[in-house]
């Protein structure tokens, strides 16, 4: 009888895991995520709070994660080259760089990821005038692997990046905002 049910058991768990597979491999190949929000102040106000990497780290969510976050700068402060590594338990580990720079209505960044997984996507700040405000999108994309489908379909991904990307552009425009 014992056996049974551990078999029983063991067999629809090679169901469900079957199901998810499959619902995974129909996914695409890629992903993106994107937030946008309108901030009472001029493109050229916030694109240096995006462009030069320290600035950026005064709002940057995944940085507020983790107050012991490790890390280190290189090259210049901001634009094409500017870069930071960081090291963290709770945020993940990996780099960012800004690699275009286009002042100021659309910042690239490459961000490349090595834990708690390998990933290397683009990141794109647009920022177009809106009168005297600004509508601002934080967007990232880049490969899905399998295992990230996989995981796509039990954990809602867009919904995860999404809020730390909504609490960012939150931070950013509380700080852009704010008299000078």
């Amino acid at each position: 009888m014992i056996t049974t049910i551990f078999f029983v058991i063991i067999g629809l768990l090679a169901l469900a895991a079957a199901v998810v597979a499959l619902i995974a491999s129909q996914r695409l190949a890629t992903f993106r995520v994107s937030r946008a929000i309108t901030i009472a102040a001029p493109a050229d106000r916030i694109f240096p709070l995006i462009n030069d990497v320290r600035a950026f780290n005064t709002w940057n969510p995944y940085n507020q994660k983790d107050p012991a976050m490790k890390g280190s700068y290189s090259g210049p402060a901001s634009g094409p080259g500017a870069h930071y590594d960081f090291e963290s338990k709770k945020a993940g580990s990996g780099s960012f760089e800004v690699t275009q720079a286009d002042a100021p209505s659309q910042l690239r960044m490459r961000l490349v990821m090595t834990a708690p997984f390998k990933a290397d996507n683009v990141v794109t700040f647009t920022l177009v005038p809106q009168g005297s405000q600004t509508g601002v999108t934080w967007a990232m994309e880049g490969p899905a692997p399998f295992l990230a489908r996989f995981m796509g379909v039990v954990f809602d991904m867009d919904k995860m990046v999404g809020k730390d990307f909504a609490d960012g552009l939150a931070a950013l425009k509380a700080k852009a905002e704010k008299p000078a």
